[in-house]
């Protein structure tokens, strides 16, 4: 009866998921909905350096910066479309994460902390100071948004209205959590999870730390700058204040709370975080506190992040139904 509820609710889930540009909500709802697959993007992203590699980083907001900052600088300076511009942003972000890796390559614990946030400010205050490229505190207006693109068997796709945001985003974020499951049963994933395991081990059983973390940094850096030029196209404007070390504590806090090393944690993380947060908007000056507080608790209640706790209760309701039916009393 459990399985069958699950079951249920899993399938009401994606049924919600797929129709909700049609369920007649506000503006507001839709951004919201679109910011949280952004914000999933960013989780997902760095789930691949913190939740499956182990390497606690606090600079996912430079990269998403990096990507964001590249993707309006090449269609407003260069002329370039958006879709051209979306792999550089995210090749440039993947090398920055390699040059924020090979460095890191021997750090760990609070070192590794202090070093990924240094990164991050150095990246912030470049984008500050250099006036000339980036406007400073200004920041860039006018940035174009997705120009239409014509799929065989479908049609054109014309991205004018928040639905056809949603939805390319949906199609993003599902393929890339399809492919985030199959990275982590391969030989690779298998590589971080035993990095982050212990180091020690890992190394003497013949994996290669360096080449797995650097890989993990410029991974999950390479999808931080991609959803920074999905994120820079749909709101058309860019500033230095959406990258700061907050941002990416934020980003941290969504992988947490769903669940580190889980494909479905930075899921969960974002939209619970988000719904949180906007929730709280009308608290004024008690939100954050408010806030800090909600955190607390979930932190304490659900220790392995939401996912993780939910993973666990359904192994001891499936062990609990075994061992019944062992001993002859299935219900």
């Amino acid at each position: 009866m459990k399985w069958r509820f699950i079951r249920v609710a899993y399938g009401l889930g994606i049924a919600l998921v797929v129709t909700l540009p049609h369920l007649g909500l506000k503006a507001y709802y839709m951004h919201m909905a679109i910011i949280i697959l952004v914000y999933v993007l960013l989780g997902s992203s760095l789930n691949l350096i913190t939740g499956y590699a182990g390497q606690l980083s606090l600079a996912h907001a430079a990269f998403f910066g990096i990507g964001a900052y590249t993707s309006a600088l090449l269609p407003l300076r260069v002329g370039w479309s958006a879709w051209a511009a979306m792999p550089v942003a995210g090749l440039l972000a993947g090398i920055a994460g390699v040059f924020l890796g090979i460095p890191t390559l021997r750090l760990k614990g609070p070192y590794l902390v202090i070093a990924t946030l240094s990164f991050g400010e150095i990246v912030r205050q470049t984008e500050v100071n250099w006036i000339s490229l980036t406007r400073g505190p200004m920041g860039l207006t006018g940035i174009p948004g997705l120009d239409p693109i014509r799929v065989p068997g479908v049609g054109t796709l014309v991205f004018s209205d928040k639905a056809s945001y949603y939805y390319f985003l949906l199609v993003v974020v599902t393929g890339l959590c399809y492919l985030m499951r199959n990275l982590a049963h391969s030989r690779t994933g298998r590589a971080w999870m035993a990095i982050r395991e212990d180091q020690v081990a890992a190394e003497v059983g013949g994996i290669n730390l360096a080449f797995y973390k650097v890989l993990a940094f410029a991974l999950g850096a390479t999808v931080a700058g991609i959803a920074g030029s999905l994120y820079v196209h749909y709101v058309g404007f860019v500033s230095p204040d959406s990258f700061t070390i907050s941002e990416s504590i934020h980003i941290l806090t969504m992988v947490a709370v769903g669940g580190m090393g889980t494909v479905a944690g930075p899921v969960v993380g974002a939209a619970v975080i988000t719904y949180l947060l906007e929730s709280l908007r009308a608290l004024s000056e008690y939100r954050l506190i408010l806030y800090g507080i909600l955190l607390f608790l979930v932190s304490v209640a659900f220790p392995g992040g939401i996912v993780g706790e939910v993973a666990r209760f359904l192994a001891r309701t499936r062990e609990s139904a075994q061992k019944r039916l062992l001993e002859g009393n299935p219900s």
